[in-house]
């Protein structure tokens, strides 16, 4: 098994992820000697454009994972997409196939559901979706999975979109999980939190957070002041890298 997986490079893609969780807890798994000789670095681009020449220019890489902005971005760069990948819309990790081919992947979608599936009761019957990215369509696929319905919030109402402006008491009572997909309220930016009325939040409820840096976001924290189960997203990257992890040795 050592041999099969020695000196390998993998890696994460996404813009500003200096903070990255996945560059601190891959390194971890290669400091031990059984996966000794693999190494994980972020590849830290500006506009999805750079990926074509990243590619040329690490021709030994093996596998990456995806972040925010380039979930959906990157699928034009690549040759094939899994059947859940195709129909979440959405990528976060690529696998380098034998042939030299790059094949796309989402391991989001596992990572929530096995997080947050240890929280529902049975009143929690419908989700709201903070966030239209391409985290909240990995979110929604695991919904979808859990026989969840769910509604989307933005900024701008659009077809099955609602704005922040429309949610109200009488939406609380609706829906009993919430879940940020929005960058907002990560560091440093930790006071900031999406535009909801708090009081609203009752024991009743979920808050879920995609968020995992602060542990504890401002949204998290009104939620739970109100009585809500409130979770972050670090458990759900520990999901999903294992997920990534088992498809790059497959």
């Amino acid at each position: 098994m050592v041999d099969i997986l020695l000196r390998r490079r993998f890696g994460l893609l996404g813009r500003n992820i200096s903070y990255s969780f996945s560059k601190g807890y891959f390194t971890e798994k290669f400091n031990n000697e059984v996966f000794a000789g693999n190494s994980y670095e972020n590849f830290d681009i500006s506009e999805i454009n750079y990926f074509t020449e990243l590619i040329k220019n690490n021709p030994d890489l093996k596998g990456l994972n995806v972040t925010i902005p380039y979930k959906e971005q990157v699928i034009p760069f690549l040759d094939k997409l899994s059947r859940k990948a195709t129909l979440i819309g959405a990528v976060n990790t690529i696998k380098f196939t034998k042939k030299g081919k790059l094949k796309g992947y989402n391991t989001d979608y596992y990572g929530f559901k096995k997080s947050l599936e240890p929280l529902l009761e049975p009143h929690h019957k419908k989700a709201l979706i903070l966030g239209t990215g391409g985290a909240s369509k990995g979110v929604a696929f695991a919904l979808d999975e859990l026989n969840i319905p769910y509604t989307f919030v933005s900024r701008e109402a659009k077809e099955n979109i609602i704005d922040y402006d429309l949610i109200n008491a009488t939406t609380f009572d609706n829906f009993q999980i919430i879940i940020n997909c929005t960058p907002v309220g990560t560091s440093p930016n930790i006071d900031a939190c999406p535009n909801l009325p708090y009081e609203f939040f009752t024991e009743k409820h979920i808050a879920y957070d995609l968020i995992y840096n602060p542990a504890e976001t401002t949204f998290l924290k009104k939620a739970k002041e109100r009585g809500a189960i409130i979770k972050n997203g670090h458990d759900m990257l520990i999901f999903q890298a294992e997920k990534a992890w088992k498809i790059w040795n497959k």
